[in-house]
Protein backbone atom coordinates (compact mmCIF):
# COMPACT_ATOMS: atom_id res chain seq x y z
CA UNK A 1 0.00 0.00 0.00
CA UNK A 2 1.08 3.62 -0.56
CA UNK A 3 0.16 6.75 1.44
CA UNK A 4 0.76 10.38 0.47
CA UNK A 5 2.32 12.96 2.75
CA UNK A 6 -1.04 13.63 4.42
CA UNK A 7 -1.39 9.95 5.36
CA UNK A 8 -4.12 9.29 2.77
CA UNK A 9 -4.09 5.95 0.97
CA UNK A 10 -3.27 6.10 -2.76
CA UNK A 11 -3.51 3.11 -5.11
CA UNK A 12 -0.34 1.39 -6.25
CA UNK A 13 0.45 1.22 -9.96
CA UNK A 14 -0.71 -2.43 -10.09
CA UNK A 15 -3.99 -1.57 -8.38
CA UNK A 16 -4.57 1.39 -10.70
CA UNK A 17 -3.98 -0.91 -13.67
CA UNK A 18 -6.52 -3.40 -12.28
CA UNK A 19 -9.05 -0.60 -11.82
CA UNK A 20 -8.53 0.54 -15.41
CA UNK A 21 -9.20 -3.03 -16.59
CA UNK A 22 -12.48 -3.30 -14.72
CA UNK A 23 -15.61 -1.66 -16.13
CA UNK A 24 -16.91 1.48 -14.48
CA UNK A 25 -18.60 -0.14 -11.48
CA UNK A 26 -19.96 2.12 -8.77
CA UNK A 27 -19.09 0.42 -5.51
CA UNK A 28 -20.55 3.22 -3.39
CA UNK A 29 -24.07 3.14 -1.96
CA UNK A 30 -26.34 5.70 -0.46
CA UNK A 31 -29.77 5.11 1.11
CA UNK A 32 -31.41 7.15 -1.64
CA UNK A 33 -30.25 4.77 -4.37
CA UNK A 34 -32.66 2.12 -5.59
CA UNK A 35 -31.90 -1.45 -6.61
CA UNK A 36 -32.42 -0.44 -10.23
CA UNK A 37 -29.55 2.08 -10.21
CA UNK A 38 -27.08 0.44 -7.83
CA UNK A 39 -24.39 -1.64 -9.52
CA UNK A 40 -23.13 -4.66 -7.63
CA UNK A 41 -20.73 -7.56 -8.10
CA UNK A 42 -21.87 -11.18 -7.92
CA UNK A 43 -19.71 -14.24 -8.52
CA UNK A 44 -20.21 -17.73 -9.94
CA UNK A 45 -17.51 -20.40 -9.58
CA UNK A 46 -17.08 -23.05 -12.28
CA UNK A 47 -15.78 -26.54 -11.50
CA UNK A 48 -13.18 -26.32 -14.28
CA UNK A 49 -11.98 -24.24 -17.21
CA UNK A 50 -13.74 -26.69 -19.55
CA UNK A 51 -17.04 -26.12 -17.77
CA UNK A 52 -16.58 -22.35 -18.03
CA UNK A 53 -15.90 -22.62 -21.78
CA UNK A 54 -18.99 -24.79 -22.32
CA UNK A 55 -21.25 -22.33 -20.48
CA UNK A 56 -19.77 -19.08 -21.82
CA UNK A 57 -19.63 -20.37 -25.40
CA UNK A 58 -17.05 -20.46 -28.18
CA UNK A 59 -14.94 -17.30 -27.98
CA UNK A 60 -17.16 -16.16 -25.09
CA UNK A 61 -20.09 -15.82 -27.48
CA UNK A 62 -22.73 -16.61 -24.84
CA UNK A 63 -21.04 -14.27 -22.37
CA UNK A 64 -21.30 -11.40 -24.87
CA UNK A 65 -24.99 -12.12 -25.49
CA UNK A 66 -25.70 -11.86 -21.76
CA UNK A 67 -23.62 -8.69 -21.40
CA UNK A 68 -25.48 -6.90 -24.20
CA UNK A 69 -28.90 -8.06 -23.05
CA UNK A 70 -28.51 -6.94 -19.44
CA UNK A 71 -26.11 -4.00 -19.71
CA UNK A 72 -23.66 -5.98 -17.58
CA UNK A 73 -19.94 -6.77 -17.54
CA UNK A 74 -18.95 -10.42 -17.10
CA UNK A 75 -15.27 -11.00 -16.29
CA UNK A 76 -13.76 -14.47 -15.97
CA UNK A 77 -10.79 -14.77 -13.61
CA UNK A 78 -9.48 -18.33 -13.68
CA UNK A 79 -12.67 -20.31 -12.86
CA UNK A 80 -14.48 -17.45 -11.11
CA UNK A 81 -16.97 -15.36 -13.10
CA UNK A 82 -17.56 -11.84 -11.82
CA UNK A 83 -20.89 -10.29 -12.75
CA UNK A 84 -20.94 -6.48 -12.63
CA UNK A 85 -24.54 -5.39 -13.09
CA UNK A 86 -27.48 -3.53 -11.68
CA UNK A 87 -28.71 -5.10 -8.47
CA UNK A 88 -32.11 -6.03 -9.90
CA UNK A 89 -30.59 -8.08 -12.73
CA UNK A 90 -27.39 -9.42 -11.16
CA UNK A 91 -29.19 -12.27 -9.41
CA UNK A 92 -31.12 -13.12 -12.57
CA UNK A 93 -27.83 -13.49 -14.43
CA UNK A 94 -26.45 -15.67 -11.64
CA UNK A 95 -29.53 -17.93 -11.88
CA UNK A 96 -29.17 -18.11 -15.66
CA UNK A 97 -25.48 -19.07 -15.48
CA UNK A 98 -26.11 -21.63 -12.73
CA UNK A 99 -28.88 -23.19 -14.84
CA UNK A 100 -26.50 -23.60 -17.78
CA UNK A 101 -23.87 -25.10 -15.46
CA UNK A 102 -26.36 -27.81 -14.46
CA UNK A 103 -27.15 -28.38 -18.14
CA UNK A 104 -23.44 -28.85 -18.95
CA UNK A 105 -23.00 -31.22 -16.01
CA UNK A 106 -25.80 -33.34 -17.48
CA UNK A 107 -23.93 -33.57 -20.78
CA UNK A 108 -25.55 -30.86 -22.91
CA UNK A 109 -23.66 -27.78 -24.07
CA UNK A 110 -26.10 -24.89 -24.63
CA UNK A 111 -26.30 -23.39 -28.10
CA UNK A 112 -26.49 -19.72 -28.99
CA UNK A 113 -30.20 -20.09 -29.81
CA UNK A 114 -30.88 -21.65 -26.42
CA UNK A 115 -29.04 -18.83 -24.68
CA UNK A 116 -30.98 -16.20 -26.66
CA UNK A 117 -34.28 -17.88 -25.83
CA UNK A 118 -33.44 -18.05 -22.12
CA UNK A 119 -32.45 -14.38 -22.13
CA UNK A 120 -35.73 -13.40 -23.82
CA UNK A 121 -37.77 -15.34 -21.26
CA UNK A 122 -35.82 -13.77 -18.42
CA UNK A 123 -36.24 -10.23 -19.77
CA UNK A 124 -39.85 -10.41 -20.94
CA UNK A 125 -41.40 -12.63 -18.28
CA UNK A 126 -39.11 -11.57 -15.42
CA UNK A 127 -38.82 -15.24 -14.43
CA UNK A 128 -35.96 -17.71 -14.59
CA UNK A 129 -36.53 -19.98 -17.62
CA UNK A 130 -36.77 -23.74 -17.17
CA UNK A 131 -33.44 -24.63 -18.74
CA UNK A 132 -34.08 -28.34 -18.21
CA UNK A 133 -36.24 -28.27 -21.37
CA UNK A 134 -33.00 -28.32 -23.38
CA UNK A 135 -31.76 -31.57 -21.81
CA UNK A 136 -34.41 -33.88 -23.29
CA UNK A 137 -33.46 -35.76 -26.47
CA UNK A 138 -36.32 -36.63 -28.85
CA UNK A 139 -34.28 -38.25 -31.59
CA UNK A 140 -30.66 -38.72 -32.69
CA UNK A 141 -30.41 -38.29 -36.47
CA UNK A 142 -28.37 -40.45 -38.83
CA UNK A 143 -25.68 -37.77 -38.70
CA UNK A 144 -25.50 -38.03 -34.92
CA UNK A 145 -27.25 -34.71 -34.26
CA UNK A 146 -29.60 -34.67 -31.30
CA UNK A 147 -33.05 -33.13 -31.77
CA UNK A 148 -34.29 -31.50 -28.56
CA UNK A 149 -37.02 -29.08 -27.54
CA UNK A 150 -35.60 -25.56 -27.66
CA UNK A 151 -38.37 -23.65 -25.91
CA UNK A 152 -40.89 -24.15 -23.12
CA UNK A 153 -43.79 -24.57 -25.57
CA UNK A 154 -41.81 -27.10 -27.61
CA UNK A 155 -41.19 -29.02 -24.38
CA UNK A 156 -44.92 -28.82 -23.56
CA UNK A 157 -45.78 -30.06 -27.05
CA UNK A 158 -43.35 -32.98 -26.80
CA UNK A 159 -44.87 -34.14 -23.51
CA UNK A 160 -48.41 -33.64 -24.81
CA UNK A 161 -47.72 -35.95 -27.78
CA UNK A 162 -46.31 -38.59 -25.44
CA UNK A 163 -49.35 -38.44 -23.17
CA UNK A 164 -52.26 -37.96 -25.61
CA UNK A 165 -53.40 -39.66 -28.82
CA UNK A 166 -54.50 -36.39 -30.42
CA UNK A 167 -52.58 -33.10 -30.17
CA UNK A 168 -53.08 -29.79 -31.98
CA UNK A 169 -50.06 -27.50 -32.30
CA UNK A 170 -51.05 -23.96 -33.28
CA UNK A 171 -48.63 -21.09 -33.80
CA UNK A 172 -46.60 -18.97 -36.23
CA UNK A 173 -44.11 -20.17 -38.82
CA UNK A 174 -40.66 -21.15 -37.63
CA UNK A 175 -41.68 -22.42 -34.20
CA UNK A 176 -40.72 -26.03 -34.98
CA UNK A 177 -44.23 -27.51 -34.86
CA UNK A 178 -43.97 -29.74 -37.92
CA UNK A 179 -40.29 -30.57 -37.50
CA UNK A 180 -40.78 -31.76 -33.90
CA UNK A 181 -43.89 -33.71 -34.88
CA UNK A 182 -41.93 -35.57 -37.58
CA UNK A 183 -39.08 -36.22 -35.10
CA UNK A 184 -41.55 -37.69 -32.61
CA UNK A 185 -43.06 -39.83 -35.38
CA UNK A 186 -39.65 -41.18 -36.45
CA UNK A 187 -38.77 -41.89 -32.81
CA UNK A 188 -42.06 -43.81 -32.40
CA UNK A 189 -41.36 -45.82 -35.57
CA UNK A 190 -37.78 -46.61 -34.47
CA UNK A 191 -39.02 -47.85 -31.09
CA UNK A 192 -41.75 -49.92 -32.81
CA UNK A 193 -44.54 -48.10 -30.95
CA UNK A 194 -46.17 -47.63 -34.36
CA UNK A 195 -45.86 -49.59 -37.61
CA UNK A 196 -45.98 -46.69 -40.04
CA UNK A 197 -45.92 -42.91 -40.44
CA UNK A 198 -48.49 -41.01 -42.49
CA UNK A 199 -47.85 -37.36 -43.34
CA UNK A 200 -50.43 -35.21 -45.07
CA UNK A 201 -51.35 -31.63 -45.86
CA UNK A 202 -54.21 -30.02 -47.76
CA UNK A 203 -53.16 -29.14 -51.32
CA UNK A 204 -54.41 -25.57 -51.26
CA UNK A 205 -52.99 -23.23 -53.88
CA UNK A 206 -50.97 -20.55 -52.09
CA UNK A 207 -50.88 -18.03 -54.89
CA UNK A 208 -50.72 -20.33 -57.94
CA UNK A 209 -53.02 -22.81 -59.61
CA UNK A 210 -52.19 -26.53 -59.55
CA UNK A 211 -53.39 -26.86 -63.13
CA UNK A 212 -50.62 -24.60 -64.39
CA UNK A 213 -47.88 -26.71 -62.77
CA UNK A 214 -46.13 -29.35 -64.94
CA UNK A 215 -46.46 -33.12 -64.50
CA UNK A 216 -49.06 -35.59 -63.32
CA UNK A 217 -51.10 -35.21 -60.11
CA UNK A 218 -48.35 -36.55 -57.83
CA UNK A 219 -45.76 -34.24 -59.41
CA UNK A 220 -48.15 -31.30 -59.08
CA UNK A 221 -48.73 -31.80 -55.37
CA UNK A 222 -45.16 -32.74 -54.43
CA UNK A 223 -44.09 -29.08 -53.98
CA UNK A 224 -46.76 -28.71 -51.29
CA UNK A 225 -45.46 -31.81 -49.50
CA UNK A 226 -41.79 -30.81 -49.83
CA UNK A 227 -41.41 -29.57 -46.20
CA UNK A 228 -42.40 -33.02 -44.95
CA UNK A 229 -39.81 -34.72 -47.19
CA UNK A 230 -37.18 -32.21 -46.07
CA UNK A 231 -37.81 -33.00 -42.40
CA UNK A 232 -37.52 -36.76 -43.03
CA UNK A 233 -34.29 -36.44 -45.03
CA UNK A 234 -32.83 -34.35 -42.23
CA UNK A 235 -33.45 -37.15 -39.72
CA UNK A 236 -32.90 -40.33 -41.72
CA UNK A 237 -30.60 -41.45 -44.52
CA UNK A 238 -32.06 -40.73 -47.95
CA UNK A 239 -31.82 -44.39 -49.00
CA UNK A 240 -33.71 -45.48 -45.89
CA UNK A 241 -36.44 -42.88 -46.45
CA UNK A 242 -36.84 -44.00 -50.08
CA UNK A 243 -37.00 -47.66 -49.00
CA UNK A 244 -39.64 -46.93 -46.34
CA UNK A 245 -41.66 -44.86 -48.82
CA UNK A 246 -41.52 -47.72 -51.33
CA UNK A 247 -42.77 -50.19 -48.70
CA UNK A 248 -45.53 -47.75 -47.61
CA UNK A 249 -44.12 -47.73 -44.08
CA UNK A 250 -43.88 -43.97 -44.59
CA UNK A 251 -46.63 -42.40 -46.66
CA UNK A 252 -46.79 -38.77 -47.75
CA UNK A 253 -50.02 -37.79 -49.47
CA UNK A 254 -52.46 -34.91 -49.87
CA UNK A 255 -55.38 -34.80 -47.47
CA UNK A 256 -57.91 -35.85 -50.13
CA UNK A 257 -56.25 -39.28 -50.25
CA UNK A 258 -57.24 -39.94 -46.61
CA UNK A 259 -60.98 -40.19 -47.29
CA UNK A 260 -62.56 -43.59 -46.60
CA UNK A 261 -59.52 -45.02 -44.77
CA UNK A 262 -59.05 -46.29 -41.21
CA UNK A 263 -55.47 -45.80 -40.04
CA UNK A 264 -54.37 -48.31 -37.40
CA UNK A 265 -51.00 -48.50 -35.59
CA UNK A 266 -49.83 -45.30 -37.27
CA UNK A 267 -48.38 -41.94 -36.34
CA UNK A 268 -50.38 -39.50 -38.45
CA UNK A 269 -49.42 -35.85 -38.95
CA UNK A 270 -51.48 -33.23 -40.76
CA UNK A 271 -49.51 -30.09 -41.53
CA UNK A 272 -51.02 -26.72 -42.54
CA UNK A 273 -54.26 -27.61 -40.78
CA UNK A 274 -55.51 -24.02 -41.08
CA UNK A 275 -56.14 -24.67 -44.78
CA UNK A 276 -58.76 -27.35 -44.20
CA UNK A 277 -62.47 -26.78 -44.22
CA UNK A 278 -64.43 -27.89 -41.13
CA UNK A 279 -65.66 -30.88 -43.15
CA UNK A 280 -62.13 -31.88 -44.14
CA UNK A 281 -60.94 -31.55 -40.55
CA UNK A 282 -63.73 -33.83 -39.32
CA UNK A 283 -62.96 -36.33 -42.10
CA UNK A 284 -59.29 -36.41 -41.12
CA UNK A 285 -59.82 -36.76 -37.37
CA UNK A 286 -62.23 -39.66 -37.85
CA UNK A 287 -59.58 -41.65 -39.77
CA UNK A 288 -57.85 -42.51 -36.46
CA UNK A 289 -57.77 -46.24 -35.79
CA UNK A 290 -56.58 -48.43 -32.92
CA UNK A 291 -53.02 -47.94 -31.72
CA UNK A 292 -52.64 -44.65 -33.62
CA UNK A 293 -51.60 -41.12 -32.72
CA UNK A 294 -52.51 -37.90 -34.51
CA UNK A 295 -50.84 -34.50 -34.56
CA UNK A 296 -52.37 -31.51 -36.35
CA UNK A 297 -50.20 -28.43 -36.90
CA UNK A 298 -51.09 -25.04 -38.33
CA UNK A 299 -50.92 -21.28 -38.20
CA UNK A 300 -54.31 -19.54 -38.06
CA UNK A 301 -52.70 -16.26 -39.19
CA UNK A 302 -51.76 -17.80 -42.58
CA UNK A 303 -55.05 -19.12 -43.94
CA UNK A 304 -55.03 -19.56 -47.74
CA UNK A 305 -58.69 -20.52 -48.10
CA UNK A 306 -61.02 -18.47 -50.33
CA UNK A 307 -62.71 -15.46 -48.74
CA UNK A 308 -65.67 -16.51 -46.64
CA UNK A 309 -64.43 -20.10 -46.21
CA UNK A 310 -64.17 -21.12 -42.55
CA UNK A 311 -60.94 -22.74 -41.37
CA UNK A 312 -61.26 -26.23 -39.93
CA UNK A 313 -58.44 -25.51 -37.48
CA UNK A 314 -60.23 -22.46 -36.09
CA UNK A 315 -63.51 -24.36 -35.81
CA UNK A 316 -62.03 -27.49 -34.25
CA UNK A 317 -60.74 -25.62 -31.22
CA UNK A 318 -64.21 -24.28 -30.49
CA UNK A 319 -65.79 -27.70 -30.96
CA UNK A 320 -63.27 -29.96 -29.18
CA UNK A 321 -61.83 -27.70 -26.48
CA UNK A 322 -63.82 -29.44 -23.73
CA UNK A 323 -63.19 -33.00 -24.99
CA UNK A 324 -60.94 -35.09 -22.73
CA UNK A 325 -57.81 -36.99 -23.80
CA UNK A 326 -56.61 -34.47 -26.37
CA UNK A 327 -54.49 -31.34 -26.11
CA UNK A 328 -54.15 -27.95 -27.76
CA UNK A 329 -50.65 -26.45 -27.50
CA UNK A 330 -50.22 -22.82 -28.54
CA UNK A 331 -46.88 -21.48 -29.76
CA UNK A 332 -45.96 -17.79 -30.05
CA UNK A 333 -43.18 -15.61 -31.47
CA UNK A 334 -40.89 -16.45 -28.53
CA UNK A 335 -40.74 -20.02 -29.91
CA UNK A 336 -39.35 -19.04 -33.33
CA UNK A 337 -36.17 -21.07 -33.79
CA UNK A 338 -35.08 -19.83 -37.21
CA UNK A 339 -32.85 -16.80 -37.86
CA UNK A 340 -33.26 -14.25 -34.99
CA UNK A 341 -34.67 -11.77 -37.52
CA UNK A 342 -37.64 -14.11 -38.17
CA UNK A 343 -38.83 -13.66 -34.59
CA UNK A 344 -38.85 -9.89 -35.02
CA UNK A 345 -40.68 -10.19 -38.36
CA UNK A 346 -43.39 -12.39 -36.81
CA UNK A 347 -43.78 -9.96 -33.90
CA UNK A 348 -44.05 -6.96 -36.27
CA UNK A 349 -46.74 -8.65 -38.40
CA UNK A 350 -48.71 -9.64 -35.30
CA UNK A 351 -48.65 -6.03 -34.11
CA UNK A 352 -49.62 -4.54 -37.49
CA UNK A 353 -53.29 -3.76 -38.23
CA UNK A 354 -55.03 -6.29 -40.43
CA UNK A 355 -55.55 -5.14 -44.02
CA UNK A 356 -58.10 -6.31 -46.54
CA UNK A 357 -57.16 -8.86 -49.15
CA UNK A 358 -56.31 -7.37 -52.51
Amino acid sequence: MQYNTDGVFTPTRALRKEQEFLPDVDQSFSPSETAATTRVIRTVIFASHEEAMAVLGPRDGHLRLIERAFDAALILRDTTLEIHSHADTAQQIVSLIEGFIQLVRHGHHPSGDEVRYSINVLREERATPDITVFSEVILTTHRGRQIRPKTTHQHEFTHAVRQHDLVFAIGPAGTGKTYLAVALAVAALNSKRVQRIILTRPAVEAGERLGFLPGDLQEKINPYLRPLYDALYDMMEMEKVERLLEKKIIEIAPLAFMRGRTLNDAFIIMDEGQNTSPEQMKMFLTRMGFGSQMVVTGDITQIDLPDGQRSGLVEVRRILETVDDLRFVTFDDSDVVRHPLVQRIVKAYDAAPRGKKA
